[in-house]
């Protein structure tokens, strides 16, 4: 056993001003000296000197109960820090259990650590274990400017997951994220930031063995992957550092991770149905009508949602009078035809005198408050809002109360939205960082905004579960929760947030519901069909149908889209999703049984498909699959390609393919691992419909040694009895031995007697094959092996009647635009020009726009874009959205497919009255690190009778540019008088013109990236620069001179863009 000594340690306070000012600000600097040595480790050859210039303020921190004091204090952490850095290798201790590790800078470090809140129990992490283990890979860190930078370098070879809810590849290597819960609507591939915060790295190693590393900080965090096989944390100092393993499989990782954050709350049974959504269904009687219409067409669905809509002017916790007068009725009603329902709570409080929340809220004070101690107002839906601060137990309970009465009105479950917290009309999108939390002791204290940002939407989620705790101990909780942070999943499932009715966004829902379960949240899903805009039929009949076998499965839409309920895209796509959900019911059984096992024992729900095989290189980056336990289950994401047409890539050993005599090309394929055995029930239209006495069906393969296994788990469904040893917990196995095939029971659990039932086994044989059994569960059952001769035969027989049933089904048809308020016709494919450090989309179809502008050495996304709006567009007046932004344009030229060659596509769009405006984009040889745009309004059919000039016009160049970090980001520039110019956030509208105008360039700065987004151009062809500053965005305007053109005297606009790394 190893025993950990440290020596005694020299505190030598260096007295930069070593008094409390009057103000309350701490200006502290501290340098340690420190020597630490375990007795197994050689002596060190010098004193390490760290200098920890923040140290003193964060330990002195925590003693301070005034809220002045406090704030005055975060507000000089970092301009207090020390200027000068320390790096070396981290110390580490053993905590939790074998091969888990804390990592610190120093000892001091470690012991003026804040708590955790991502751990169940802070102590966990803060307490040693006696262990003979030492940790194989040891970060390094350095510290600079209130900084810390922590490096874990790890073989070649490895891969990267995790990082919670990230858009784009599911393997990591090459991006960078940034945890700061972030309200994304229409986010892309290339956002760094969304509504949840995950700052943890799953490492899969060369040997299939895999390591998991916790950055422990709720603050800002920059997780960058970008050089392959080194993960970099960096965030404010300081914080420790937790790894988890090497394990010998990525799945111990993450059961050895839930003994640290815990595993996902029980779902009640139903919450593992079909969800049906939309922002909004605007009445009882709609609401009713959905319900209604989904068992007339025998699709399977178990809940009903309300959005924010059903509140009496977007009031939390009250009912709209007109439009939901008698909830309980409703609820009553739900109830009877085998639905639940759940209704939407956020955080924003409408500041008014009256409304009962609030007054109570203000009787408790219970508000978030400004740096000076006035209550933070901030505009979101109900208008003017205060916040409830939930890192107060006292304020927690005071939600839960009101929770608990909400229940009374026939609540099944909630759901928290906006809760990152979203906040209008701010160009941060939420509340200021210098904002005061007076949070509990055991959650770190009094501090700012900035440092429990990412806990408020977990802290709401566990204040609203409390909530539905205290409503019925009967009934276990159901909370939905946008924003998050590691651990929430002990309160809240997840969805991935406002996505989009594209392919791509279809591709990503794979790898986004993924790297939430690999970050330790298993119940997440998207809006399947996009969130906003309008789906295909295609579509929707495509998502819906790999959606189905999500954790969570539900269907949301936006206001002002087409309906988006199955059977809104006709016959065809209405029957693929019936199957597909019919799907999904069957397998609940088996579903139920993986959100039993991620509960009790921490193993995941839905894996990639590289969990079959860790070693294997090639199923590293499949993204158009994953794994339900030993279901593998195979998608096509391709709009022209059904499942039936897939290549596919398999891992090793037997995997056998099956349906349930459901084959449809837009329905994904489904194969059961070698050696495994999963339950399945009969095709329920909701999960009340399910008796015990049921038939149970096994589906079994065997694996190469004739042998298999598999378990199932039941309970009532909802309740805590099952912590009680009520439930039935059942392991079947089977073996071929002698032709003959013996299913059998080999252990229960549980103080449940088995159902008097039948127990159908369905024996996988090959291509869909199989042999079906029959008997009573709990006996022995014994299928007699056919010969080889007879197993060709029932395969070759099954392949012509699955030929025979691909012939029959109707396909649906491709339909690229679905009429609406948002059509947006986004199955077209955007021209794309890729060359050198640019990476562009353009759509011809609408504005002729810009909607993807990736700098690919940085990974950048500069465009905040959807297809009919912003982006990079063009108008051809000075109105904003006036003519050009949204007429269908056609490419007149395109040279896209040189590689190394120049790029460039010309597109022309008619603005009216004889008018073509124009746009030649280039990438060019001879410099691949800019892009060129050359505009013009073209006089083309202008009548003689007007002389042959045209209409008055203005070439107006507006691309919207997004800020990802919105309080470090600014333009500059130095006009054409020789002034310097610096315009940020806040500034409002700003209009440059004369000798103000910038002098042939300027620059969209972000500091906390260290790169400039330099726009260049020619300063004869523009008259007027405008900047707007919106929620999250910035546009750089370019305006021509407004007058007359004709065919001969052209408004052209000729400009560039080049990143460059600001020092």
């Amino acid at each position: 056993m190893i025993n950990y000594w440290r020596s005694s340690k020299m505190d030598i306070s260096v007295d930069l001003s070593s008094r409390i000012r009057s103000g309350g600000a701490l200006e502290l600097c501290y340098c340690h000296y420190l020597c630490i040595r375990p007795r197994y480790s050689p002596p060190p050859s010098r004193r390490e000197v760290l200098y920890r210039g923040c140290h003193a303020e964060r330990s002195y921190n925590k003693q301070l109960s005034g809220r002045k004091l406090m704030s005055k204090m975060a507000n000089s952490e970092v301009k207090e820090a020390a200027s000068e850095a320390t790096a070396g290798k981290m110390i580490f201790e053993p905590i939790l259990e074998d091969e888990v590790f804390r990592f610190d800078c120093s000892a001091n470090d470690r012991d003026a650590a804040y708590p955790s809140l991502s751990f169940i129990n802070s102590n966990d992490r803060d307490v040693p274990i006696m262990s003979n283990k030492v940790p194989l890979y040891i970060p390094s860190f350095e510290c600079l400017l209130g900084q810390q930078i922590v490096k874990l370098e790890l073989p070649v070879g490895t891969s990267f997951y995790g990082t919670g809810e990230v858009s784009g590849q599911l393997e990591r290597t090459g991006k960078r994220v940034f945890t700061w819960n972030t309200d994304a609507w229409g986010y892309g591939p290339g956002t760094t930031s969304l509504y949840q915060s995950h700052p943890w790295v799953l490492a899969v190693l060369p040997n299939g063995e895999a390591l998991g590393i916790l950055a422990d900080t709720t603050r800002r965090c920059e997780i960058d992957l970008r050089i392959k096989c080194r993960i970099q944390f960096n965030a404010p100092a300081s914080f420790p550092v937790i790894t988890f393993g090497p394990f010998p499989s990525p799945s111990g990782v993450l059961i050895s991770l839930s003994h640290a954050i815990g595993t996902v709350f029980m779902p009640p049974k139903w919450s593992l149905g079909y969800h049906q959504c939309r922002w909004s269904y605007e009445s009882e009687e709609r609401v009713l009508e959905v319900a209604r219409k989904f068992r007339e067409k025998g699709i399977p669905c178990d809940v009903i949602w309300m959005d924010i809509d059903y509140m009496d002017g977007f009031r939390c916790f009250t009912f709209d009078k007109e439009r939901f007068p008698d909830p309980k009725s409703l609820v009553k009603d739900l109830h009877h035809i085998g639905f639940k329902a759940i209704w939407m709570l956020d955080p924003g409080i409408k500041h008014e005198k009256g409304y009962f929340v609030y007054d109570s809220g203000t009787e408790h004070d219970a508000w978030i408050q400004e740096e000076n101690g006035m209550d933070f107002v901030g505009d979101v839906w109900p208008g003017p809002c205060v916040f409830p601060d939930f890192t107060r137990s006292k304020i927690r309970s005071w939600w839960a109360n009101l929770v608990r009465d909400f229940i009374s009105n026939g609540v099944d479950g909630i759901w928290n939205d906006m809760n990152e917290p979203a906040i209008f009309k701010a160009v941060t999108k939420t509340m200021p960082e210098s904002n005061i939390h007076r949070g509990d002791n055991e959650l770190g204290g009094h501090q700012s905004h900035a440092h429990y940002h990412n806990v408020y939407g977990m802290l709401m989620a566990r204040s609203t579960y409390e909530g539905m705790e205290l409503a019925d101990k009967r009934k276990r909780p159901f909370v939905l929760t946008r924003a998050g942070f590691i651990g929430s999943q002990r309160y809240a499932a997840m969805w991935t947030g406002d996505n989009l009715s594209n392919w791509e966004h279809l591709h990503m829902s794979i790898s986004m519901v993924l790297q939430l379960g690999l970050s330790g949240q298993p119940l997440a899903g998207p809006d399947i069909g996009g969130f906003a805009e309008n789906a295909t039929p295609k579509l929707f009949g495509r998502w819906m149908g790999f959606g189905a076998m999500f954790p969570f499965c539900r269907g949301h839409s936006e206001t002002d889209t087409i309906n988006h309920e199955p059977w809104s895209f006709g016959e065809e796509c209405e029957d693929v999703c019936r199957l597909a959900l019919r799907r999904r019911y069957r397998l609940i059984p088996h579903i139920y049984t993986l959100f039993y096992m991620a509960h009790t024992r921490g193993t995941p729900v839905a894996t990639p498909a590289f969990f079959a095989d860790p070693k294997d290189p090639n199923l590293r980056t499949l993204e158009s699959c994953f794994l339900l336990g030993p279901l593998l289950v195979y998608a096509s994401m391709m709009p022209d390609l059904g499942s039936d047409k897939l290549q596919l890539l398999l891992p090793k050993g037997i995997w056998l393919s099956f349906d349930f005599d459901d084959s449809h090309p837009d329905l994904p394929a489904l194969y059961l691992q070698g050696g495994s055995i999963i339950p399945v029930g009969p095709p329920l239209q909701h999960v009340g419909e399910s008796n015990p006495s049921d038939d149970l069906t096994l589906i079994l393969a065997l694996d190469e040694h004739g042998k298999a296994e598999g378990v199932l788990f039941e309970d009532d469904g909802d309740g805590y009895g099952f912590t009680k040893g009520e439930y039935l917990l059942t392991h079947y196995v089977a073996e071929l031995k002698s032709s003959v095939i013996t299913v059998r029971i080999s252990e229960t659990k549980g103080v449940w007697k088995r159902p008097n039932r039948r127990i159908h086994v369905q024996l996988l044989i090959g291509e869909g094959a199989m042999l079906d059994a029959w008997g009573i569960d709990g006996e022995v059952l014994q299928i007699e092996m056919p010969s080889e001769t007879e197993v060709s035969k029932l395969i070759s027989t099954r392949k012509v009647h699955n030929k025979m049933r691909l012939e029959s089904v109707k396909l649906i048809p491709n339909v690229e635009d679905v009429s609406g308020h948002k059509g947006g016709e986004l199955s077209r494919t955007p021209i794309e020009l890729e060359n050198g450090d640019w990476s562009l989309q353009i759509v011809p179809w609408i504005g002729g726009r810009i909607i993807s502008m990736v700098h690919l050495p940085s990974g950048r996304q500069w465009l905040h874009s959807r297809v009919e709006i912003n982006g990079y567009e063009e108008y051809g007046g000075t109105e904003y959205r006036s003519a050009g932004c949204s007429e269908e344009y056609h490419v007149i030229q395109g040279d896209v497919e040189l590689a190394g060659e120049e790029e460039s596509v010309l597109l022309e769009g008619d603005i009216g009255g004889g008018l073509i405006l124009q746009r030649q984009i280039t990438i060019p040889k001879d410099n691949p690190k800019v892009f060129r745009v050359e505009s013009s309004i073209l006089a083309r059919k202008v009548g003689s009778g007007s002389g042959g000039f045209s209409r008055l016009v203005c070439l107006r160049v507006h691309p919207t540019f997004s800020l990802l970090h919105p309080t470090e980001s600014f333009v500059a520039f130095t006009s054409i008088d020789g002034s310097k110019q610096e315009v940020w956030p806040g500034s409002g509208e700003q209009l440059y013109e004369g000798n103000l105008l910038p002098n042939g360039e300027w620059m969209l700065v972000d500091k906390c990236l260290g790169l400039g987004l330099i726009n260049r151009f020619n300063v004869s062809d523009v008259y007027k620069c405008l900047i707007h500053w919106g929620t999250g965005t910035v546009n750089l305007e370019l305006w021509s001179e407004d007058r007359p053109v004709s065919k001969q005297s052209p408004l052209r606009v000729f400009h560039e863009y080049e990143v460059m790394e600001i020092p």
